[in-house]
């Protein structure tokens, strides 16, 4: 297998921080995001969306996707489980890990593409020719505080995010909240939670993928 990564982007480094959780080791190819690689017809010959990570099978085939690649290493290696291990720990976790995507990371990516030059004709993942739009900077940053608020209650009462045990929400929000300091999106003290929880996390080796 391969990995078509992008050291700075926080769906890939998802992934790498999922396989360093399970003692996996892919080879890796880098892909500059921000310099337009994604959109060369060597990767869209592979990935016709353009976008990472993507996973390079055995069998020639690949999977995008951060969450779909995850499940698939997940099966092939299923301890220490990240998806949960039962019916409701499994919903449960997937729930959390969807809010996560929605109310944090998409706005988010919503603030660095309709804000940064880089990507001021590039405003989706995986397009050219699609403009910014300012109002929509604003809008990413009312999500992700609102996002905080909601974390910070969830783990007022849980040592993760999806309860007693660290899983892939762990994983997808340290890597929101990693993401957020690009736009200078730092965690506001009163939310001490998050802020114990934060420590807990990257005391974890994976941390560092």
């Amino acid at each position: 297998m391969k990995l078509y990564d992008c050291t700075s982007a926080p769906n890939t480094r998802r992934v790498r921080m999922f396989m360093a959780e399970k003692g996996i080791d892919i080879p890796r190819i880098e892909i500059d995001i921000a310099q337009g690689e994604n959109l060369q017809s060597d990767f869209l010959s592979k990935n016709p969306r353009g976008v990472l990570p993507l996973l390079e099978l055995d069998d020639g085939s690949y999977l995008d996707e951060s969450i779909a690649i995850c499940r698939y290493l997940e099966e092939l290696h299923p301890e220490p489980a990240l998806m949960g291990h039962d019916a409701k720990t499994k919903a449960k976790i997937e729930s959390c890990q969807r809010h996560i995507e929605f109310d944090a990371l998409l706005p988010l990516a919503d603030v660095l593409r309709n804000s940064a030059p880089t990507f001021k004709e590039r405003a989706l993942p995986g397009t050219s020719g699609v403009i910014a739009i300012d109002a929509l900077v604003d809008r990413g940053i009312a999500s992700y505080q609102r996002f905080l608020e909601r974390l910070n209650d969830r783990l007022k009462d849980q040592p993760y995010v999806a309860g007693e045990s660290f899983s892939i929400a762990d994983i997808t929000a340290l890597c929101a909240l990693d993401f957020a300091k690009w736009a200078k999106l730092k965690t506001p003290e009163q939310h001490t939670h998050i802020l114990r929880w934060y420590a807990l996390v990257n005391t974890r080796t994976s941390a560092g993928a």
